[in-house]
């Protein structure tokens, strides 16, 4: 059984990848570490986690685990990779995994010197709804794409939320805009060239809480807002010349609705409906992750791939500040 441990006692982790780690056919929570021992022993009992760590260190020197999954802040998401690399341990990383794609190549050297794999902890990629989508693309389902549209946001003004503090790496395009962005990557298999943006920053917090996005992909178009002070949505469509695919609840689908996708025909006189009960992406995501680690063949998302879509969001960043294109 593959062996996990957790890297700190963070919201995300204890709600949803650790009870999917737990639940999953070939891994296993070992471990939990917290900078206060009584935390990291309260949620090991919660899991039935046989080891708790009073710090971060002291888990990763211990051979009780395999991996790491890492759901600190953002900002000290490459710092513990690396640590979690140099200490011999697999490291699956929350997202983003870093705040610039420069810093990206840091993980990379990391990864090659100890022979560990790092993968940043996009759960979308496993989930069926995903895969769906890009067999009925590379089927030619709707014919030529020629645009993508989408939306992601929520309302949060929390100024204790990790969100809303700059220092911690908050700011919607980290948080809510690599989603999109990973999203029409993986269903489509292009790059974008050039982008286009305008952002909004909360002038109390200094974050960016808004952007629109157009990014010019060669062959087709993709268009998102994202926002974090925004009434709740979430919604993809994939248009082309015969038809157009609309996923219902694209990202998380336990808080936005049905995780359903919609094929529809060119004059809309048909659709068909795919739906998926309970696609479980975060168990999936850990299955595959274990798979990987112990080098069985399976598709994560590598850190070359991570860094691409860094680049992307680092490039939305500069188009803000100008008028017109920005080359990516």
């Amino acid at each position: 059984m593959f062996r996990f441990g957790i890297l700190s006692t963070a919201k995300i982790g204890r709600d949803l990848v650790v009870p999917a780690i737990q639940d999953a056919e070939n891994c296993v929570v070992s471990a939990v570490a917290s900078r206060d021992l009584s935390k990291a022993r309260a949620m090991a009992d919660r899991f039935s986690a046989p080891h708790a760590f009073g710090s971060y260190e002291e888990m990763l020197a211990s051979d009780t685990i395999d991996a790491v999954y890492i759901p600190l802040p953002t900002s000290q998401h490459v710092e513990w990779t690396i640590k979690a690399a140099n200490a011999g341990k697999h490291v699956l990383c929350e997202k983003p995994i870093a705040l610039r794609a420069s810093e990206i190549d840091q993980l990379i050297a990391a990864r090659d010197r100890n022979k560990v794999l790092i993968a940043e902890a996009f759960m979308v990629t496993y989930s069926p709804v995903w895969r769906k989508v890009r067999s009925l693309l590379e089927e030619g389902a709707i014919g030529r794409l020629r645009h993508v549209q989408g939306a992601f946001t929520y309302f949060n003004r929390d100024p204790g939320n990790m969100r809303n503090i700059p220092a911690l790496g908050g700011g919607g395009l980290p948080d809510i805009g690599v989603y999109p962005t990973i999203t029409t990557r993986f269903v489509t298999g292009k790059e974008p060239v050039r982008v286009q943006a305008s952002t909004d920053r909360d002038p109390e917090f200094g974050t960016d809480i808004y952007s629109s996005v157009r990014a010019d992909f060669g062959d087709f178009e993709l268009s998102f807002y994202i926002s974090t002070q925004l009434a709740a949505r979430q919604v993809m469509v994939f248009h082309g010349d015969k038809g157009f695919i609309e996923v219902k609840s694209p990202f998380n689908a336990d808080r936005y609705g049905r995780e359903e996708v919609e094929l529809t025909n060119q004059n809309h006189a048909q659709s068909q409906l795919f739906r998926f009960q309970d696609a479980r992406q975060y168990k999936l995501q850990a299955e595959a992750f274990a798979r990987a680690a112990k080098g069985e063949q399976e598709e994560v998302v590598t850190l070359e791939n991570s860094r691409l879509n860094q680049k992307f969001i680092d490039a939305i960043y500069r188009a803000s500040d100008k008028d017109g294109w920005e080359k990516i």
